[in-house]
Order: C-alpha cells, then sequence, then structure tokens
C-alpha cells in the first residue's frame, strides 16, 4: 500500500529584516532599504527590502556596491534581538496550526499539515490563514509553497514572492518538474551547475535521461539524491527537533590584517564567542573549523575532529590557530576570519 500523501507547507518570510525595521520605523516604508554593516567597515547587506532588490541589491553584498547601485539606499544596523522577538511570533502562530514545525532560519519553516490542529482538509487553507494571521497580528508578509514533499514546497514558496502562495498539487507535480532550471535541484549551486551542463544537463528532467555513470563523474555522492529529486521525490521527514548541526562565528575587518598577532587574537574572540554559544545550548563539537577570506576574496577552509568533544573556548581556539597554521594567513592579508564547531553532542551524552 502506498504511504498516504503528506501536505506539505514550506513558509517564507519577504525580506524579514528589512520588513522588521519597515514596520517600526513608518519613515522607511517605500524607500529602498538594507539591513547590513556600513560602508566603510566593509560591511555587507543582511538583507534589501523589494524596493532596493529593485535596484539589483542584494544580501550578501557589499554595503558599498549597493550605494553605488542604489543611492538613496538607506542602511539599517541589524537589531538581531528586534528579529528574533518576530520569528518567535511567527513561529508560535505556525504552530497554532501543528507541532510539526521545523524552523529552517529566523524566517523560515516547513509545516506538516497532512493532519492539523484546525481539521483543515486543504493545505492550501491552512497556508493561506498562516499568511493572514501573520499580516494581522505582526503587520508583516509571508509567502509560501504548499506541495507533497520538502523540495516542491520551497521552490513554491519563491515562485511569487512577495506576499504569494503557491500550490503544487500531486496532479501538477510532473508539469512543474518540466519547468525549472537544473538549479532548481537541491545541493546545486554555480560550481555544480557548471559540472551538470558540462554532461548536457540543461534542465531539472534532464538528469532522468543521463548516463548513471557520468552523473556520478560530475557529482559524485549526490548523484542518487539528484536523481530522486528529478523524479519529484523527497521522503524527508518534517522534523520539529531538528538537531543543530554546527556553531559558528566570523568577522570581516574593516582593513586587512596582515599580523600574525592581530589574526591570532582575531581567532581567540571568536573561540570564545562560539564556546559561549556552545555553553548555552549545552553542547559540545568534536570538529574545528576555521574559514579564511584572503584580501583578494579568495576564500579556504580548514578543519579537525578528534574524538573528544570539547566547549572549551581555550581548546577551541588552540585547534583553531593550529588549523591558522595551515594556511597562507601568515603571509597574505586577511580579510575575513571565521571559527565554527560541528560533530556536536549534547552535555551527558
Amino acid at each position: 500500500m502506498d504511504p498516504p500523501l503528506r501536505r506539505i507547507i514550506h513558509l517564507d518570510m519577504d525580506a524579514f529584516y528589512a520588513s522588521v525595521e519597515q514596520r517600526d520605523d513608518p519613515a522607511l516604508r517605500g524607500r529602498p532599504v538594507a539591513v547590513g554593516g556600513a560602508p566603510g567597515s566593509r560591511g555587507v547587506v543582511a538583507a534589501a527590502s523589494y524596493e532596493a532588490r529593485a535596484f539589483g541589491v542584494r544580501s550578501a553584498m557589499p554595503t558599498a556596491r549597493a550605494l553605488r547601485q542604489c543611492p538613496d539606499l538607506v542602511v539599517v544596523r541589524p537589531d538581531f534581538p528586534r528579529y528574533r522577538e518576530a520569528s518567535q511570533r511567527v513561529m508560535a502562530i505556525m504552530r497554532q496550526a501543528t507541532p510539526l514545525v521545523e524552523p529552517l532560519s529566523l524566517d523560515e519553516a516547513y509545516l506538516d499539515v497532512t493532519e492539523n490542529l484546525w481539521g483543515e482538509p486543504l493545505a492550501m487553507v491552512v497556508a493561506r490563514r498562516l499568511k493572514e494571521r501573520i499580516r494581522e497580528e505582526l503587520a508583516l508578509t509571508a509567502s509560501a509553497g504548499v506541495a507533497p514533499n520538502k523540495f516542491l514546497a520551497k521552490i513554491a514558496s519563491g515562485w511569487r514572492k512577495p506576499d504569494g502562495l503557491t500550490v503544487i498539487a500531486p496532479a501538477r507535480v510532473e508539469a512543474f518538474l518540466q519547468k525549472l532550471p537544473v538549479e532548481a535541484l537541491w545541493g546545486v549551486g554555480p560550481v555544480t551547475a557548471r559540472k551538470l551542463r558540462a554532461i548536457g544537463i540543461e534542465r531539472l528532467v534532464d538528469v532522468r535521461a543521463v548516463d548513471p555513470a557520468a552523473l556520478a563523474g560530475a557529482v559524485g555522492s549526490l548523484a542518487g539524491w539528484l536523481r530522486q529529486l528529478a523524479q519529484g521525490e523527497d521522503p524527508r521527514p518534517v522534523r520539529p527537533d531538528r538537531p543543530r548541526k554546527s556553531v559558528s562565528a566570523e568577522t570581516t575587518f574593516a582593513s586587512d590584517l596582515d599580523a600574525p598577532a592581530a589574526q591570532a587574537e582575531a581567532i581567540r574572540r571568536l573561540a570564545e564567542q562560539v564556546a559561549a554559544s556552545l555553553a548555552k545550548r549545552r553542547l559540545r563539537a568534536r570538529t574545528v573549523t576555521i574559514k579564511v577570506r584572503y584580501g583578494d576574496f579568495t576564500t579556504v577552509t580548514r578543519s579537525h575532529t578528534e574524538a573528544a568533544a570539547t566547549a572549551d573556548a581555550g581548546v577551541i581556539g588552540s585547534r583553531a590557530l593550529a588549523l591558522l597554521a595551515r594556511t597562507e594567513a601568515i603571509s597574505r592579508p586577511v580579510r575575513l576570519l571565521g571559527v565554527g564547531t560541528h560533530g556536536l553532542v549534547q552535555n551527558g551524552a
């Protein structure tokens, strides 16, 4: 017997950080707004309002470049406590419909509404009610995608932004897949897309016909997963208790660091931030990772895993410094440094 069809919603807040700023400051409404760092300190855009996006302003863009593209851009420094408070209220509204809510970040989550607290058989109606409640209670808008699985729901939520609602009914899945480029596949970024195009894969559905050996040669172990997605299949359940996979911190410097002592001090500060986050969550980590971005924007990572997990700032810092020594930081100016931890275990485990 086939398993029952699931009803999955992916709900994604529209330009979340920028929308919170516009909501709370009437002077910003209708204006191009970017939330991010100051241009003089090599800041980057964390979020852009739709008015700013019309000028090509995007997240992760250097603020200085964003201002060149949109001279009237209003740059607002991030207020993460306020965004977290708004996020908690959004998630609380979602949990009025179902306990099966899997947050992905502050501004997006999956919901399994196959069985829901409202007794509503149509997921589209649940999504519409959620959007209405978020608008009425928080004065914010969200876009929602409704589909039989996570993969399709996430694509659908981005189909008609902002304030969109897109439903992919089971009978429409194949027609929907036929429209999609290969980049729509989960895990396919620009580099992987180039590899796939090199073997003749332009559209998502082209994955079905390509020689399995050629696909494996291009993307390795990702091949099986891509084939499954290309059929519109994604069995992953919505997990409300999705475990955290990493804790990290990074910083971009106002001017490149070329002094080893300054780099080491930055690594130690980042290690202290990561250790504090681990302690707050009662976690320890087996793997320490560093990220180094040089002045020419070349980025490298290094990682090391030990059997014993730790949340000690000194230990994390020492391991991160050892990893830094395996890079060219001592002889090249450094623009950004990051320290991350993976392989997380709960205290007592």
